[in-house]
């Protein structure tokens, strides 16, 4: 059978399946449009709380993903040039990458983002790497209300590993950056740095020597790129120069043009 047909049959299972496991969208109307159905069934992916999925139906998800990461291009670390210090800058999504660890940068409830569509990270992560990670995320937090109380929400900079699932990286390292909400300050540029310190051993704690970093705390949460920036770069090489020869590559996963060129003037 054609690839595309099958991937088409998969999609419609997938339709059916995540329609029949939403009390509210289970009689919404499906059109016979192929990226509308693509839309739809990732929206339902975003709403879905975190709960069990049959075998059948995850399998299916698993092989549906797949397919649409291997249509996106996987990159590995050999196709994304080393700058200097095994530090490296490479523009792009962050779901493509064949790497250790992707940083995702996540919000206090560690659950991924609900917003149908959302262009935001936590969003493309968990779509792309299938409604197992919240599931698993879901998991991990109840087991810290279990030891800190029922409203522990995850602390700034600290972070949480997961596996990744259907994605190309191994595992994801969610983590809560520091927001800005009535200007910059220096307690909020030492949460910043404490970020990537803290990713970084966690790294080497757990034995994984690439990692990717987003940006963390731009866009929503309202860091000023290029001052992140600036923290990112000095605290990761400052961090090196204490645990030489430990990661095999880091690099800076960068999406707008702006802060592309943030790294690369400092880099």
């Amino acid at each position: 059978m054609n690839k595309n047909k099958l991937q088409e049959q998969r999609l419609n299972y997938l339709l059916e399946e995540f329609k029949a496991d939403s009390d509210k969208y289970r009689n919404i109307e499906v059109t016979e449009n192929i990226s509308e159905k693509e839309k739809l069934l990732r929206s339902l992916m975003n709403v879905r709380l975190p709960k069990k999925m049959p075998d059948e139906v995850i399998k299916v998800q698993d092989e549906y993903l797949s397919f649409c990461i291997m249509e996106k291009g996987i990159v590995k670390l050999s196709d994304i040039p080393v700058i200097k210090n095994n530090l490296s800058l490479w523009q792009g999504d962050i779901t493509r990458l064949k790497v250790d660890a992707i940083v995702n940068a996540a919000n206090s409830q560690m659950l991924g983002c609900f917003v149908p569509m959302h262009t935001c990270i936590d969003n493309q992560i968990h779509t792309f790497a299938g409604v197992q990670l919240r599931e698993e995320c879901s998991h991990q937090m109840e087991k810290l209300r279990e030891k800190y109380g029922k409203n522990y929400e995850q602390p700034t900079a600290i972070p949480m590993l997961t596996e990744a699932y259907n994605l190309p990286a191994k595992r994801v390292i969610h983590i809560v950056g520091p927001i800005v909400s009535a200007g910059l300050t220096v307690d909020l540029e030492k949460k910043l740095a404490d970020c990537y310190i803290n990713i970084l051993d966690m790294c080497l704690e757990s034995s994984l020597k690439s990692v990717a970093f987003c940006c963390i705390s731009t866009g929503v949460f309202r860091f000023p790129n290029k001052r992140a920036a600036q923290i990112a770069v000095e605290t990761v090489k400052k961090w090196l120069l204490l645990h030489p020869d430990s990661m095999e590559r880091i690099i800076f996963n960068v999406f707008k043009d702006e802060d592309k060129k943030y790294y690369e003037e400092l880099l």
